[in-house]
């Protein structure tokens, strides 16, 4: 059996601590400084406190300052932090890391750099890796899975990316179960990029419920406008991961999380508010203590995007729906979703 510490106590984090303790394994959960309560929850009560069931009996809680006795002799460290903790995660854990332990992130998300150029965190950590001059693998999970309906122990199809294929059947043996199935990847900035773009894009797709709420009430349930932007979204998601240089299941790992995204996400809370007609800040406001990871990807990526229009590596015409709801947060414009642009577009792989 193995040692598995999950650094980083959120919802999803928290609920990879299922399947590895299910397995047998040995689990430490670590809170971040943020995460004080919710691993003093978790040493009284054995629950987290947003989940409806308790951890599998054995699972042990660590403050941040027990972080060293948590990774003492450990054979894999889960990052379990917000996009919004990952210089955090590099300052404080990358140096810490044992020698040879492989890393696995659940963090979701793109940098942009001063050239437009979009990188993902494993890039991002392995220049911190580098400065360090450590050798620990670094690989992530990517795809279709909410951390309520993992703890529920809903049937679920992820993505381990790396780039060792030994090192990605290892982690799956340990993670693995009945219930938590895991396909490998080696094509790392694909599926990165794919899990990061749904964000926005779920955004985008949620925003029709929303006008649809405002125009019709709760009460009705409409979905051509859904299916319409959602195809949109593919469109532009498949024509963005291929400029990344990623390849075409990794895509498909993306729609599955896209989905998912839309029906049981965060994002889609904000989204249905932009549509019902309240302004960015209005709806923030309304969501006060959401970790909206949504809004961060959307900006990101339209700012790359607007770089590399002026620099002649891409066409800002290919991406309506990302750039309208970039507007929405970094403009403060009104919802007005470009229809015509869609029924116009020429599909670009």
């Amino acid at each position: 059996m193995s040692i598995v510490t999950i650094i980083g106590s959120g919802m999803m984090g928290s609920a990879l601590a299922f399947p590895a303790r299910e397995n047998g394994h040995t689990v430490r959960l670590v809170g971040t400084p943020l995460d004080r309560d919710i691993i003093d929850t978790c040493i009284k009560t054995g629950q987290h406190p947003k989940f409806d069931r308790p951890f599998p009996a054995g699972v042990e809680y660590f403050q941040f300052e027990n972080a060293a006795a948590a990774i003492e002799n450990c054979d894999l460290i889960i990052c379990g932090v917000s996009s919004f903790g990952v210089d955090w995660f590099a300052e404080n854990v990358l140096p810490i890391l044992p020698e040879k332990t492989p890393l696995l992130s659940v963090t979701k998300g793109l940098i942009c750099e001063t050239d437009g150029t979009l990188i993902c965190y494993p890039q991002y950590w392995q220049r911190k890796l580098d400065e360090l001059g450590k050798d620990n693998e670094l690989c992530a999970i990517g795809g279709p899975c909410t951390s309520y309906e993992l703890v529920a122990h809903d049937q679920t199809l992820v993505a381990f990316c790396g780039k060792n294929p030994a090192t990605l059947s290892r982690l799956q043996d340990i993670m693995e179960t009945s219930y938590y199935h895991v396909t490998a990847s080696t094509d790392v900035m694909g599926i990165e990029s794919a899990v990061a773009l749904k964000n926005g894009y779920a955004l985008g797709i949620a925003l029709t419920i929303g006008e649809n709420f405002k125009r019709c009430g709760k009460e009705e349930l409409h979905f051509n406008s859904q299916a319409a932007v959602f195809l949109q979204a593919s469109r532009e998601m498949d024509s963005l991961i291929a400029h990344l240089g990623g390849g075409k299941e990794s895509f498909f790992v993306g729609i599955g999380d896209l989905y998912v995204t839309v029906y049981g996400g965060r994002t889609r809370k904000v989204g249905i508010l932009l549509g019902e007609g309240f302004t960015i800040d209005e709806s923030l406001e309304k969501l006060q203590g959401v970790t909206l990871e949504s809004l961060v990807v959307a900006a990101r990526v339209a700012k790359a995007l607007k770089i590399q229009a002026q620099q002649g590596r891409i066409d800002l015409a290919d991406y309506p729906l990302l750039l309208h709801v970039d507007e929405i947060i970094s403009e403060r414009k009104a919802v007005n979703i470009p229809w015509q642009k869609f029924a116009r577009y020429n599909c670009k792989r």
